[in-house]
């Protein structure tokens, strides 16, 4: 996905569709090969923390960062009425109730307009009076940004564990200008189509001019049909947000699981509540103490990482179409993109043809999460031999293209976000032509593309609102913090920069590969998470499992 440089944003995709330091890996140099829009909610980059920093300046960023400040703790009279609403729970979806409320468009002006926002939940099931008392609302959020957690709620209820649903409410709230809660809107579908297609590693003037109308009529289509709400979809509004619901929910303090950018969601939470933090599960995590050229950068290089995984991997398989030897599996690799970019390929999907940048989304898409690695396997076989169909439906999945050539508002809601959190990280095409070969050099296989596609805040119609920032959330209850150590989208220093922010940080280190690690086969991981959310006994400092 497109953005400023925050990662996740297949995030909440990958979770609702499946439920589910820089390594140069196995390549020879950099690709000429199209890029990957692969932003989202991986905010900033690596900073100083409950363990030490991979690589980048970010020491320096974090020292520098500001600190998030908290809130008054008394909810200001203006915003009382807000705090006053009665929750109207109607049956929906099959199973779940679903219902709305009203929040401020913006915060420092509540009457200016407002906001409908949507959320759905799985009520808890009772278990007998082994399981315990009913503990309260447990609010989840899947990431992105632009990720639905109505939807996720909805896909994933009931694969969480027995004992957290005999005591929990499970309740997703869709994120304001997302899913159903005031979702903003900005392209049709064949020109999301077309905005998908375009190359993202331009090789000359004509191929920058293309790329800079695709953002621009993105941002234009954003002005026209989003209007003023646009400028009010940051995170630090969509936590107090969360503020308001959990009050209307009825509970003292807030207990919630975020991943990916749900865990920046989240962290900002607690950075402007700390007294109301309840049990906080931040998996997949973000590090919001760096700016965003920092953050892409870095994020290069997890999807780096986990491509020098997969190509190990493949290396031992039979069917791998790339090589047996990981050096002859990156080579190939820049060359199959770097063909399909000269040459898209055809599909069986009427009449569409795989472009470059399409091509190297599909094999983002699979890097997520290592059971799509056999998928990948074959898609790249076909693409060989002159069938681009599995890569474009990576591509399609990654985006949430739907067979109709509709898509969800997720792509939309996740620029919107990104570029209101921080500054555009290069103003011009010049800008990012001077930052590609840092690029290239954390992930020679995608940060070229990754460069180029932070370009697109530069044409967005509204200013950012944040700015680079650490969180202490100083008094907050323990807040755990998982990091996957070789995770592509939010890299595992992320996850120890952000653990060593928090005063109440504990980080859970999980062994293994993919994006996030709670309910992803780790026996070790899910177990410490759900007693933390039954007991509230946090996992000790620095606790590593595997699967």
């Amino acid at each position: 996905m497109r953005g400023n440089g925050r990662v996740v944003g297949l995030a909440g995709v990958l979770v609702v569709a499946l439920v589910a330091g820089v390594s140069a890996g196995c390549t020879s140099g950099p690709t000429g090969a199209d890029g990957v829009r692969a932003s989202g909610g991986a905010g900033a980059g690596v900073g100083a923390g409950a363990g030490a920093p991979s690589s980048d300046s970010a020491a320096s960023s974090f020292s520098s960062a500001t600190p998030l400040e908290p809130l008054p703790a008394a909810v200001p009279a203006a915003l009382a009425p807000y705090y006053a609403q009665r929750l109207s729970w109607q049956p929906c979806d099959g199973g779940y109730e679903c219902t709305t409320f009203r929040v401020p468009t913006d915060y420092d002006r509540p009457g200016d307009g407002d906001l409908t926002l949507a959320a759905a939940r799985a009520p808890s099931v009772p278990a007998g009076a082994a399981a315990g008392a009913r503990l309260g609302s447990l609010l989840l959020n899947p990431g992105g940004p632009g990720g639905s957690a109505v939807e996720y709620l909805e896909t994933a209820a009931r694969t969480y564990d027995a004992g957290v649903r005999a005591r929990y409410d499970l309740v997703g709230l869709d994120p304001r200008g997302v899913g159903r809660s005031s979702p903003i809107s900005c392209l049709s579908g064949d020109r999301m189509d077309a905005y998908t297609s375009v190359g993202l590693t331009p090789a000359d003037q004509n191929g920058i001019d293309a790329l800079v109308a695709a953002d621009k009529e993105f941002a234009e289509g954003c002005r026209r049909h989003a209007g003023a709400a646009l400028g009010h979809l940051s995170t630090v509004e969509a936590a107090r947000d969360m503020d308001v619901l959990r009050a209307l929910l009825g509970d003292e303090r807030l207990t919630f699981v975020g991943k990916s950018y749900g865990t920046f969601l989240g962290a900002t939470y607690a950075g402007l509540f700390p007294g109301r933090v309840g049990r906080l599960v931040l998996d997949g995590a973000m590090d919001p103490s760096l700016d965003s050229v920092s953050g892409n950068r870095t994020q290069a290089g997890g999807f780096e990482t986990a491509w020098a995984a997969f190509a190990t991997d493949c290396a031992k398989r039979e069917d791998c179409p790339l090589g047996r030897a990981e050096q002859q599996i990156g080579e190939q690799l820049t060359a199959l993109l770097t063909g399909v970019q000269d040459h898209p390929l055809p599909t069986t999907d009427s009449g569409r043809r795989l472009t470059g940048s399409q091509a190297t989304t599909g094999v983002i898409q699979a890097l997520y999460a290592d059971f799509l690695w056999p998928k990948l396997r074959s898609a790249l076989t076909d693409a060989r031999a002159g069938d681009g169909t599995g890569l474009l439906k990576l591509s399609d999945s990654y985006y949430g293209r739907e067979a109709d050539g509709s898509y969800p508002n997720l792509m939309f809601a996740n620029t919107a976000v990104n570029c209101l959190d921080l500054p555009a990280p290069f103003g011009s095409p010049e800008d990012v032509q001077r930052a590609v070969p840092e690029f290239e050099r954390a992930s020679p296989h995608f940060g070229r593309g990754m460069a180029w596609m932070a370009l697109a805040c530069a044409y967005w119609p509204v200013r950012a609102t944040g700015a680079a920032h650490t969180i202490r959330a100083a008094g907050a209850a323990p807040i755990v913090v998982v990091g996957t150590t070789r995770d592509p989208a939010t890299p595992y220093a992320w996850a120890q920069s952000l653990a060593g922010q928090l005063e109440s940080g504990r980080l859970l280190t999980y062994e293994g590969d993919g994006h996030t690690a709670y309910g992803r086969r780790s026996g070790c991981v899910d177990g410490a998470v759900n007693r933390y959310l039954l007991t509230g006994e946090a996992p000790e400092q620095g606790k590593r499992c595997a699967r």
